[in-house]
């Protein structure tokens, strides 16, 4: 890319990062009913135009080289993803992802239902040590909301406080969903998915898997920490309660976009020892049904091995009788 090209793609980075804010300040403000002046309506208008045409501008070249490089509809969609994915920063694209994810995940919540948990699986919740303290954040929110109501005499002030409030509780509600409707899984083949709500989500296959134990830890770290020995600590109430012996690093993705790889997996579960034991029983499957068949594949070599050597003593005794 030319140095036009890379200082453009730089301007409109920061123009989305610049507009979203007083978007969703406008949004916010409509949405509680505050009359917005005109004035500052059509500034607004005009910016978000501006920000759009330049968006056009930078993502067109982009497109356009992407679409001559193949051919039909799925071309022109891959090449519509990637201007896209060029010109809106990671971060921001995985936080929208993230919170449609959370909300989709509140709706899975109500109806009882849990997030792709396939036929033959086990899942194993993990919300046990954050659950009071979600439920302490969402009590402390409506007190916040109810108080600031009462006090506060500024009518747009007032609306706006308040629709950002029950929006922090939906939102807060949300991610304590994703986590219940989106548990660790451990498949029927052995193959182990870790996943905290929609923040993460991380694919082990079962051949990869060495060992599983049982093993307590208290972390001081986030929700995602790697040390220089590629062991990643997925932690809950900072803790962690299972750890995974790995053959082989797995790569995965943090919350942000960033990606980094592990070989020791650590965390939470409400019920370890019953996790352990199915990640340690498919494995004993598999071993075992690779044993049976060694076995078996043994034990047919050795009866043909039998019957070829009881034709050969037939076929000796029968040529000692001719020559008799």
């Amino acid at each position: 890319m030319s140095t036009g090209g890379t200082a453009g793609l730089r301007a409109a980075r920061i123009a989305v990062w610049a507009a979203l804010p007083g978007e969703l300040f406008l949004a916010v403000c409509l949405v509680a009913g505050v009359r917005i002046p005109g004035a500052v309506l059509l500034g607004a208008e005009v910016l978000v135009l501006g920000v759009l045409a330049l968006e056009a501008y930078v993502m067109w070249p982009l497109y356009a080289a992407r679409r001559r490089a193949g051919d039909g509809r799925r071309a022109a969609g891959a090449a519509g993803a990637a201007a896209v994915r060029a010109v809106v920063p990671v971060a921001v694209r995985r936080l929208v992802v993230h919170e449609v994810r959370a909300l989709h995940s509140l709706g899975l919540w109500l109806l009882r239902r849990r997030h792709r948990v396939p036929e033959g699986a086990r899942p194993f919740p993990y919300t046990g040590p954050q659950a009071w303290i979600m439920w302490a954040f969402l009590l402390v929110s409506v007190v916040e909301t109810v108080v600031l109501a009462l006090v506060i005499p500024w009518p747009l002030v007032h609306a706006v406080v308040l629709v950002v409030d029950v929006y922090g509780i939906l939102i807060i509600l949300a991610l304590h969903a994703a986590c219940e409707t989106r548990p660790h899984v451990v498949a029927a083949d052995g193959a182990l998915r870790l996943r905290y709500g929609a923040l993460f989500d991380l694919r082990v296959p079962a051949a990869v898997i060495v060992s599983a134990r049982v093993e307590r830890r208290f972390t001081d770290g986030g929700l995602v920490r790697v040390d220089e020995e590629g062991t990643l600590d997925l932690a809950v109430g900072s803790q962690t309660t299972v750890s995974v012996e790995l053959t082989e690093p797995v790569e995965f993705v943090r919350p942000l976009g960033r990606r980094g790889s592990a070989r020791t997996l650590r965390f939470h579960a409400d019920d370890p020892r019953a996790m352990v034991a199915a990640l340690g029983r498919e494995r004993s499957t598999e071993a075992d049904a690779d044993a049976a068949g060694t076995a078996q594949a043994g034990g047919k070599a050795a009866a043909g091995g039998k019957a070829a050597a009881g034709g050969a003593a037939q076929a000796g005794g029968t040529a000692a009788a001719g020559g008799r």
